[in-house]
């Protein structure tokens, strides 16, 4: 098994949390959803490509990403009925 110091940060997860962060932050989301989902699946594509996460990992991500598409839109229309 494979240890790291704990000064040294895992280049792999670090992007793997990059990218959840991402997919967390609400604010960004719903200020430019389309471009949001944009740069979601663009980072995923980049893990996948740089080997970071697998097929089945960047399948999941691909599927996380358009979840929250949907939800920022049901979101955003929710507001525009309460107007």
């Amino acid at each position: 098994m494979k240890r790291e110091s704990a000064g040294t940060a895992n280049p792999e997860s670090s992007g793997i949390a990059q990218w959840q962060v991402m997919l967390r932050d609400e604010a960004a989301l719903l200020a430019m959803p389309g471009a949001h989902h944009k740069a979601l699946l663009r980072q995923a594509h980049a893990l996948h490509q740089g080997h970071v996460i697998d097929a089945d990992h960047l399948s999941d991500f691909l599927e996380l990403a358009d979840a929250a598409l949907a939800y920022a839109f049901e979101s955003l229309l929710d507001l525009n009925a309460d107007e």
